[in-house]
């Protein structure tokens, strides 16, 4: 696993997935799956792996944090930045700090939660992971009301921050208000898209952000892979056409829930077993999961 401290070049060296977490039946991390899955986005080009909502740590116990890490370094390439998340309760981002600092992972992100917080308190939890675990926090900016741009730029400036996530979905994300403020406000190096291969076009070639994040990506790696360098090139074309690609099985997950239609997705194209999904959530019903399998097979498909 890689340790060394995260760099504009990391961030736009690889999309950034966000995978599910592959578990047993009785709930247990499933090791073996949850490396077949790292193999299988590894050899699609991908780099850099968050492990955040996509892998439901929201509901992780506190008392299981420690054998995740462990896993994580276990089955990663030595090439290969993993980026944990602790939260959302300022709580258990704390007792979660304390877990981190016994590792060496470069950065990890606190989980958004709009109840109960405030701006500034969310502010004040950022400085307080900060200091216990020794490590930069990625802020992960998903709602207006979770954070001011004022405030993440007093943070950035503080040098607390790793890089942000910035995934409010907007009707047209070509009008946003706040991520136009927020690049102003913060170095355009340091803001990730955070939606998927959907919005990061416009994103990256509109605002000037330096990647992006993506859910998908853990089926279709090489496309994914192929459309950032295409956005890189200012290839706009080809990086809509490749997106393209991607939109049937993302309109399932806007539609259904993107954890969870991931979730399923990953395993009914063959890529891992996934296993269930642990609760507060709970797999989605049988008649959705056709519709889930025809377009995860296709979209693996044109993975090569």
């Amino acid at each position: 696993m890689k340790t060394t401290p995260v760099t504009f070049e990391d961030l736009q060296s690889s999309v950034i997935a966000v995978p599910p977490l592959c578990r047993n039946k009785d709930l247990s991390l499933a090791k073996s799956q949850n490396s077949r899955l790292i193999k299988h986005m590894y050899k699609g080009g991908i780099r850099t792996l968050l492990y955040g909502g996509n892998a439901n740590l929201y509901n992780i116990a506190p008392s299981e944090y420690h054998a995740l890490l462990k896993m994580l370094v276990d089955i990663s390439p030595d090439d290969m930045w993993v980026v944990p998340s602790v939260g959302p309760m300022y709580g258990t981002a704390m007792d979660q700090a304390k877990i981190l600092s016994e590792f060496a992972f470069p950065t990890a992100m606190l989980l958004p939660t709009l109840f109960p917080s405030k701006p500034a308190g969310v502010a004040t939890a950022i400085r307080h992971f900060v200091e216990k675990s020794g490590i930069k926090a990625v802020l992960y900016i998903k709602d207006g009301a979770y954070i001011t741009p004022e405030l993440a730029a007093e943070l950035v400036n503080d040098g607390l921050i790793s890089w942000i996530k910035y995934a409010i979905v907007e009707p047209d994300p070509k009008k946003d208000p706040y991520l136009k403020k927020l690049t102003k406000l913060v170095d355009t190096k340091l803001i990730v898209s955070g939606i998927g291969e959907q919005p990061a076009i416009i994103h990256l070639r509109d605002f000037g952000v330096t990647g992006f994040t993506a859910g998908c990506v853990c089926i279709a790696p090489s496309r994914s892979t192929a459309m950032l360098q295409a956005i890189l090139k200012k290839d706009w074309d080809t990086a809509e056409k490749i997106r393209e690609e991607f939109v049937a099985l993302e309109d399932l997950r806007n539609a259904h829930s993107p954890i969870l239609v991931l979730h399923h997705a990953v395993e009914l194209a063959g890529v891992a077993q996934t296993g269930p999904v642990l609760p507060l959530l709970t797999e989605l019903p049988a008649n959705l999961l056709t519709k889930i399998e025809k377009a995860a097979k296709a979209l693996l498909a044109k993975n090569g």
